[in-house]
Order: structure tokens, then sequence, then C-alpha cells
């Protein structure tokens, strides 16, 4: 597993996703099915309109637009015209802690990841917005500001690559547990309102705090969460060895006893279900991304995106 893009990412590789993020919106019409239909989100916010200026009603003007108070002051009918905001900003949220250093099979997830980052930040540019994020690892949470430009897409993604090259399994655990809600923490000091906000992350640590700070960012802004699982942790393979690295702890664990293998299988699986459930509490729009397959033809599904605009 050492090819690009399986366990490390480039940057040459996250640019070119632009091209696949063309099929892809997170502000379309979601069919029946799709993550962000339903009650709660049934499509996300959207651009806002601002308030233009008042004048004379013309034949085809929209009648919920009149100014009754203008109209009787002046006793002409009078609209209030609006225009829809330029843009607005987004920020991509991207774990890359070393939680994140692990794939079973097809990819890490931390390099799912930053292809998932990649993707939202093309997204969101060809949509005519902001693009910047929060990319943050055990130690430290950079920060991009969001602005429309290309050029501030590359910036991103280049703090995506550089965290993610800086993986390693000989790196020491993570001395601050908390990290995750250091960056949440960090998004809400930054996004006020109106922002789109994408965080990707495998979501290790969250608990009570994190579900606050969820529902904060959410209270004025549309807020999307991409978890990233290995599917090992909804099914362990019933033989064989499994290779548990801790830093520069190795255990080689035979999976197939069945006091190894019933303890873990358990611990894994309830642990992926119980960030599920704390994700779903905080009402925010919760896709989940496997390390398994293709990270675009996942999002394409979850967004209601695939052939014939339903799954």
């Amino acid at each position: 597993m050492n090819d690009e893009g399986l366990v490390y990412v480039s940057l040459a590789q996250l640019m070119a996703l632009e091209f696949k993020a063309r099929d892809l919106s997170f502000l379309a019409r979601q069919p029946q099915g799709s993550i962000l239909a339903g009650n709660h989100a049934s499509r996300l916010r959207g651009r806002g309109l601002n308030f233009d200026e008042l004048r004379r009603y013309q034949p085809g003007d929209d009648l919920r637009h009149l100014d009754w108070r203008a109209s009787l002051r002046t006793g002409k009918p009078v609209v209030r015209t609006f225009t829809e905001e330029r843009d607005r900003p987004a920020l991509i949220v991207v774990d890359q802690r070393m939680s994140m250093f692990f794939g079973s099979q097809r990819s890490f997830k931390s390099a799912v990841a930053a292809e998932l980052a990649a993707l939202a930040a093309w997204m969101v540019f060809h949509a005519g917005d902001r693009v910047g994020g929060l990319v943050f690892n055990d130690q430290r949470i950079d920060s991009i500001a969001p602005l429309r430009s290309r050029k501030r897409v590359e910036a991103l993604l280049s703090r995506v690559v550089q965290q993610n090259r800086a993986l390693n399994a000989g790196n020491p655990d993570a001395e601050d547990e908390d990290q995750l809600d250091k960056a949440l923490q960090r998004c809400l000091g930054v996004a006020g309102h109106d922002h789109l906000i994408c965080i990707v992350s495998d979501f290790a640590g969250a608990g009570e705090r994190t579900l606050q700070l969820m529902r904060q960012l959410s209270a004025h802004n549309d807020v999307i969460a991409l978890q990233v699982y290995d599917p090992l942790a909804l099914k362990l393979p019933n033989n064989g060895r499994l290779l548990v690295t801790q830093g520069e702890l190795q255990v080689e664990l035979a999976i197939e006893k069945r006091n190894v293998h019933q303890p873990l299988g358990d611990f894994l699986s309830g642990r992926l279900k119980d960030v599920a459930t704390l994700l779903r509490r905080s009402q925010v729009p919760l896709m989940m991304i496997s390390t398994a397959e293709d990270a675009h033809g996942q999002l394409r599904a979850e967004l209601g995106k695939s052939a014939g605009g339903a799954r």
C-alpha cells in the first residue's frame, strides 16, 4: 500500500480532482433518499438575498414583493427588489490526526479525507463561493481564510498535503485528546453566520463537547459532516492475524480466537456507531465514507447525484 493516494496524497492529485467535482453540488435539489433530503436539510440554504431598492410595480413582478406600506404612502403599487449575494464563504475542516493514519483495504482514512476535502473545495469554487478551511493534526491547526481564488484552493490543499505527508507510524501518540474540539472551536471563531462548513474526519474522541460545538456551528451556518471510517470497524475477518500499531509499539493479534475477535469487533463497531449516533443528535447531515471504495463515487451517491438522479 505504497501507491500515491492510498497512504499519502500529492498536491497534483488533489488539484486534478477539479474535473471530478464538476458533477457534484451541495446546493442542488436532493432527490428522495439522499443524505441531504428530509425535514432538517432537504437542501442547503444557498446564497441569501440582499435588499436592493424600492421601485414602481411593473407587469410580471412577483406580487409577494409588494411593499404595502410604501404602496399606501405613494398611492401606487411599489415593489421591493433584491439582489442575490455574490458569494458566501465556505470552510473545509480537514482531520489529519494520527487516528486517521489507518486503512485495512484500499486507502488510509487520512488519504480519503484529503480527497474529500479537495472535492468539497472544488465544488465550492465552481459554485462561485469563497473557499477557505482549517487543517488540523495532533499538534497544530492551520487556518486559511476564505477567498474566491484558484490560488486559495491550492493554498488550502497544500496545507492538507503538508500535514498528510507528515503522518508516520513512528509519530508519538496524541497528547491532546481534545484537538477535534479545539478545531471546531477555532471554526466557530472564524465562521460568524451564513458559512458553509464541511467537516471531514473520523471524529475519534468526539463527545458531548463536540456535540455542543456542532450545534453551535449549525445554528447560523450550513454544516455537513463527512465521517471517514474503515470497514474493519464494521466487520472483522474471521481468521488471520491483525497487526495493530501504536507509535513504535506493534502487536499482532490472532483474530480467529474468540476471546480476541469478539471484544475487538464489539469495540470497533460500537465506537463507530457511538460517534455516528452522536453526530445525528447534532442534527447535522452526516455522510459516512468508507476507505474501501473510491471517495468521489461515494460522495456522488451520498449527494443523490448518481446516474438517473436518484439512489
